[in-house]
């Protein structure tokens, strides 16, 4: 036998193309999971701003999302159903279409109705003002079975709030604003000017707190003419206040002896602490309240966290003020809400890099479980409550978030 008719014959499929080019096989990027997002008409506390403006809705629908937005939504902040729908967004007449969607966006805290309209295991983003949450509200958000999280608590990467940083800069320069408006004699003030002008001594501002609101307060109060005192018992914070405003300005740890005399001889107290989870501590008693000038004004900015003055109660924009002890107080939990264009769009600057990001990791929830920044804004994950100082304020079971999750996950 030949050595040709001892090879065995092999089919030419399994040898052509053997040294061709092969195409390139590029990795398909993942795509949100059902994600979409819905944003309701604002209906309660008086809220005028919107949580997404056009620019961010323009960028996310780029991104595959779907947003459905419930008409009128955005007028207050001056942004028309045209402009929300021409950057991409659905404009819808039924808030019951809105809670269809995967993620609920808010700038005020849901109302116990809009909760009924939830569907099971939604994502919800939104304030958490202490002072308005009864247990109904957190047992009807746990028998939802959603994930809520609360926009003030939630971190970045550094450990700062954005919602919180952004929205106090605002904050701090409305708070110093108001203050003046309330001191004039037609407002229930006692008629001083809070700059002062030559030959007249300025109006005394204390400001309790060191942090962002009272960093942009004390540059509004200074740019005025006020004479500004400032409290707090972080000294790095009243190191890092006078670095920020550029001159020596009064600071002052939280002593009581120097800061009853302070407040007694002020003109305007601006409560601007920040409890980095539950409530602001009361660090002005209702006996100091008493012992203020007479018309004096208290702007409390830390009501949404239930506020630094004993005496603090919540109002809102359409009655924003009450006097008592003859001392005007201004307690209005959205302040930044007078001012909705301006307050929206940095909202929505902070809100939408997070749904951006959510898009990257394929949905809200994956991004949350490997986000501790946003775990920190969590308060209900998936029937249980997680944030211990509402546990212990409603005498409810709080369950670890960490627990939760890795218990989810397996």
């Amino acid at each position: 036998m030949s050595e040709r008719s001892k090879k065995i014959p092999i089919p030419k499929s399994l040898t052509e193309g053997q040294y061709a080019t092969q195409e390139e096989l590029l990795e398909i990027p993942r795509k949100p999971e059902d994600l979409y997002i819905g944003i309701p008409c604002e209906s309660a506390y008086e809220e005028n701003r919107i949580a997404l403006v056009p620019s961010s809705i323009r960028t996310l629908v780029g991104m595959g999302y779907r947003i459905l937005i419930e008409k009128g939504a955005g007028e207050k902040s001056n942004f028309t159903d045209k402009d929300l729908s021409e950057a991409g967004a659905e404009i819808v007449y039924s808030k019951d279409k809105v809670y269809e969607a995967n993620i609920i966006l808010k700038v005020s805290p849901p109302t116990l109705e809009e909760i009924d309209m939830m569907q099971m295991n939604q994502i919800l983003f939104s304030p958490l003002h202490i002072p308005l949450i009864s247990a109904e509200y957190i047992t009807k958000l746990k028998k939802k079975k959603v994930i809520a999280l609360a926009m003030e608590y939630i971190q970045d990467a550094s450990g700062s709030f954005p919602v919180v940083r952004i929205l106090s800069e605002l904050a701090g320069v409305a708070a110093m604003l108001t203050a003046g408006e309330l001191m004039a004699i037609t407002n229930g003030g006692k008629g001083v000017l809070l700059g002062g002008i030559s030959g007249v001594p300025p109006a005394k501002v204390v400001i309790l707190g060191a942090g962002m609101v009272a960093e942009y307060a004390t540059r509004t109060a200074l740019g005025l003419g006020a004479d500004v005192k400032i409290f707090d018992d972080n000294i790095y914070k009243l190191k890092r206040i006078q670095d920020q405003v550029g001159r020596q300005v009064f600071t002052s740890s939280m002593n009581p002896v120097y800061l009853e005399k302070e407040i007694l001889d002020a003109d305007v107290v601006i409560g601007a602490i920040h409890s980095a989870l539950g409530r602001t501590p009361v660090v002005v008693s209702e006996d100091m309240v008493m012992k203020m000038k007479p018309g004096a004004v208290i702007v409390d900015v830390s009501i949404d966290q239930g506020g630094c003055f004993a005496t603090s109660e919540i109002t809102k924009l359409s009655h924003p003020t009450f006097v008592k002890h003859d001392v005007v107080h201004y307690c209005v939990p959205n302040m930044a809400s007078k001012y909705p264009r301006t307050a929206s769009i940095a909202v929505s600057n902070i809100m939408a890099p997070l749904l951006m990001k959510a898009a990257e990791y394929g949905g809200m929830e994956k991004l949350i479980a490997g986000h501790h920044g946003l775990q920190h804004g969590v308060y209900v994950y998936k029937g249980s409550l997680t944030n211990s100082y509402l546990g212990h304020r409603f005498q409810m079971k709080s369950t670890d978030l960490d627990l939760l999750m890795a218990t989810s996950a397996s």
